[in-house]
């Protein structure tokens, strides 16, 4: 295992147990790995992003200000 990859992991693990769910599903679907289970959606979760593909349909996107705005905020 790479340092970048080890120091990663430990982040992680100081995550709660279902962020850590969260982020090994990831890593196994970069990895190829077929054997994560498919993600289920809450209603509101299929809503909101129902409402997101619309607003992108209108072409109502955030401006890039606006991005660097939340990047900044989250000091990315």
């Amino acid at each position: 295992m790479t340092k970048l990859l080890d120091e990663a992991v430990e982040a992680v693990r100081r995550l709660p147990s279902d962020d850590q769910d969260d982020i090994a599903r990831a890593i196994m679907q970069l990895a190829g790995s077929n054997a994560s289970a498919p993600i289920v959606l809450s209603p509101e979760e299929r809503v909101a992003i129902a409402r997101s593909k619309a607003a992108a349909d209108r072409g109502e996107f955030a401006t890039d200000a606006q991005v660097r705005a939340v990047w900044a905020k989250h000091g990315l």
